[in-house]
């Protein structure tokens, strides 16, 4: 650095990033007696490019983090139900409860990242806006605090046992620490596009709903202040937007999807078309000596099943309740993330692999078509469905050996004058369900690869 703090400062912990997973992790860490500084390069409230609904599990998160209340106020709708329509076929269901809570949320994310932030700061974390992180520093291979440049332009350092990585898919932490390139991903086949809506309908303001037809996914969420959120995924374009673009293939999207237009009869969009192109779902190597990255700077699926913010919030405070007890013990703390990694790996490798699988960008299968058509008449199918959204079933529960019998059977017998697709189509998933059986036993075991050591930084006085 050109210039050098005047002062040192010490803190047990310092997170870098401070909307869902490190305000989650600074509150926690608070709570149990740690001095904790939490720096973001924004000024709060402050919006981010995010889907941003929460299913009962993430809702329930918000709840843990004494958070619920404060984004409560914001005004968004309780969403009691859920509807899902696909090839002629329409699933509704309820929610199912996670602590007590049978329903789903949706919140702008300036609302809520602000409300997520002011009870970190309640509880005791230091929470420093307008501040960037432009060095991690190090005493050998171990990280032992940052230098940023805070709000009025100075250089600063901090020196912590752990420095948590809380800052997003492009995180600079993760870039400092030599752990940007991920160890697993998988492209998105979907681009994603986004607007607000003055939501004009009573009907539907309890309903979270998505319908598929054709290649093109389309969801109407109603949000805070009277708005509704509605959302398109079409098959990934390649080449970058240009002026336009966006707005265009959202119009575009809505019209290939007309219970989609026909939910937005009525209703006015509020600012422009939103998007994310280029979409890559990853894990990354999450931690090392002195270091953690919770949220998306560590591992990131695609939008399409909306689990960022509640993986974000949950594993953002799993990781302070562990290292919390052995901030002072240098050997314990490193176990302890490692462990938490660990963990992180194992409980999403199943919700990533069918995530991965919503974000093919393809036409239904004869397979999904005849899910859709069997969950119709089929409480419990629904249920599993919805759970598995929910974080409280698993995708192995919907695809069970005896499930998927019958449904290929009800295929077979929907398309008896020509089987060859059915047939194409339950190869494809077998070799699909064997690829990330492997993934699962290999990349994705639980221990990810180190970091090389020529990545992070050397030595600093």
């Amino acid at each position: 650095m050109a210039d050098s703090p005047s002062a040192v400062e010490q803190a047990d912990a310092v997170v870098v990033g401070a909307r869902c997973a490190g305000s989650a992790t600074a509150a926690t860490l608070a709570r149990a007696g740690r001095r904790v500084v939490a720096l973001d390069s924004a000024r709060f409230p402050s919006d981010t490019l995010s889907t941003h609904l929460l299913w009962p599990a993430g809702v329930a998160e918000l709840s843990r983090l004494d958070a619920l209340e404060a984004v409560t106020e914001l005004g968004a709708p309780r969403l009691t139900k859920a509807y899902a329509a696909g090839s002629g076929h329409a699933i509704a269901s309820e929610f199912p409860q996670v602590d007590g809570i049978d329903y789903t949320l949706c919140v702008r994310r300036s609302g809520l990242d602000h409300a997520v932030l002011r009870t970190a700061r309640a509880a005791g974390a230091d929470i420093r806006e307008k501040c960037r992180v432009t060095e991690l520093v190090w005493d050998g291979e171990r990280c032992t605090g940052v230098r940023y440049t805070d709000s009025d332009g100075r250089p600063a350092e901090i020196r912590a046992a752990l420095v948590i990585g809380a800052d997003g898919r492009r995180s600079t932490v993760a870039k400092l620490a030599g752990a940007l390139d991920p160890y697993e991903s998988e492209p998105s086949g979907r681009n994603c596009y986004f607007a607000y809506w003055r939501d004009a309908s009573t009907e539907w303001r309890d309903t979270a709903a998505q319908w598929r037809v054709g290649t093109d996914l389309g969801t109407a969420f109603p949000c805070d202040d009277g708005l509704l959120l509605s959302l398109v995924q079409p098959p990934a374009e390649s080449g970058k937007l240009r002026p336009g673009d966006a707005e265009r293939r959202y119009a575009a999207a809505l019209d290939r999807i007309p219970p989609l237009r026909e939910r937005l009869r009525g209703c006015e969009q509020v600012g422009r078309v939103r998007s994310a192109t280029d979409i890559v779902s990853y894990f990354r190597r999450s931690s090392g000596p002195g270091w953690a990255l919770p949220g998306d700077a560590g591992h990131f699926k695609d939008p399409v099943t909306a689990q960022g913010i509640r993986d974000a919030l949950h594993y953002g405070r799993l990781l302070a309740e562990a290292v919390a007890p052995v901030l002072d013990d240098p050997v314990r703390l490193d176990r302890a993330v490692a462990a938490w990694e660990r963990r992180r790996v194992r409980e999403c490798r199943e919700i990533y692999h069918w995530t991965n699988r919503l974000a093919r960008g393809t036409d239904m299968s004869p397979l999904e078509v005849e899910l859709y058509r069997a969950a119709t008449g089929d409480l419990d199918l629904a249920a599993i469905t919805t759970g598995i959204f929910s974080r409280t079933r698993r995708p192995a529960e919907l695809y069970t050996p005896a499930r998927m019998a019958r449904l290929t059977a009800g295929a077979l017998w929907h398309h008896r004058g020509d089987p060859r697709p059915v047939l194409a189509d339950l190869a494809h998933e077998i070799n699909a369900t064997a690829h990330e059986f492997h993934t699962s036993c290999t990349t994705l075991r639980g221990t990810p690869p180190p970091v090389p050591p020529s990545s992070t930084g050397t030595a600093t006085a």
